[in-house]
């Protein structure tokens, strides 16, 4: 899938806690988009969260007169959900040099009243994305610009990445039909059927990313302090935008449904029931990838 790129830096206006640092290294999260968008699977659910988000079915305008514009909010977190954990309710024994993944945390569409926020550079770029497009064919599919933007907890900076995104005929009568999408992640408990949602899309494109314990995505990468101090943030029910955008994730996901908050502690009536359904999760995943 071709794609062109903008990078920028981008200014959180949230208030931020004193315990941020400066921003490191940001070389290994712009690989890791990089990758994300040539991937055609992984956009191809990231359209079907898009076209729920618009009315793409019913305006036959957006994506063809005026570009469909959505922020993708991505960050690192532990490629071991024990270490995640353990960053949650900071304890010591996790370490510091971490193995992380890339996750894809919100996904928000800018509606018709901020279209006019967008660049000059923006705009060409998607003109120039509509008129190749329809050059080769593609005339009657949609196509937009996905802003990928990955926070860190520092001065309200971050790194923003813009490409472009052609969402075809057949991914968005999907998501118009609500057609089930085959998930065999559980082979033990039966077929499970999901209709595609914003929920159900999300947290399966996040487990099929974690589920790569071979890196063959090329979404992995050692976790930086900040990456780290963020999931601390939110165990400490901060307030910065990271934080908040982690913790509407954990809401949202049932891996981390019950990872509970009581004084700093996971609750232990729920701690090793917690523990063996991650167990199961992940060796089902593992049998997922196997085959």
């Amino acid at each position: 899938m071709p794609s062109k790129f903008k990078k920028s830096r981008k200014k959180n206006r949230s208030n931020h806690k004193p315990a941020c640092h400066q921003v490191e290294d940001s070389s290994a999260v712009l690989k890791s988009i990089r990758m994300f968008s040539a991937n055609p699977l992984l956009m191809g659910f990231l359209g079907i969260e898009i076209a729920s988000h618009y009315d793409l079915f019913d305006d036959p305008q957006i994506g063809f007169d005026v570009p469909f514009v959505a922020r993708v909010d991505i960050a690192m977190e532990p490629s071991n959900i024990f270490h995640f954990i353990g960053l949650y309710f900071n304890h010591m024994a996790v370490g510091e040099h971490l193995p992380g993944m890339l996750q894809v945390n919100a996904v928000t569409p800018w509606h018709s009243s901020l279209r006019g926020r967008l660049t000059p550079e923006q705009l060409h770029m998607w003109r120039e994305a509509r008129a190749r497009y329809n050059a080769r064919g593609f005339a009657k599919d949609p196509v937009g610009l996905v802003e990928f933007i990955s926070y860190n907890c520092t001065e309200g900076l971050g790194n923003s990445v813009t490409t472009e995104l052609l969402i075809p005929a057949v991914v968005l009568d999907d998501a118009r039909n609500r057609k089930p999408l085959f998930i065999h992640l559980i082979a033990v408990a039966g077929t499970l059927f999901y209709a595609p949602s914003i929920m159900t899309c999300l947290e399966y494109l996040n487990l099929y990313i974690r589920a790569d314990v071979q890196n063959q995505l090329y979404l992995r990468a050692k976790m930086t302090k900040q990456d780290r101090e963020a999931i601390c943030a939110a165990g400490r029910n901060e307030d910065a935008l990271p934080v908040r955008i982690l913790r509407k994730k954990m809401e949202r996901e049932h891996l981390y449904a019950n990872i509970l908050m009581q004084n700093g502690q996971v609750q232990p009536k729920t701690r090793y029931p917690f523990y063996f359904f991650l167990v199961f999760v992940f060796g089902c995943l593992f049998w997922v990838f196997a085959h």
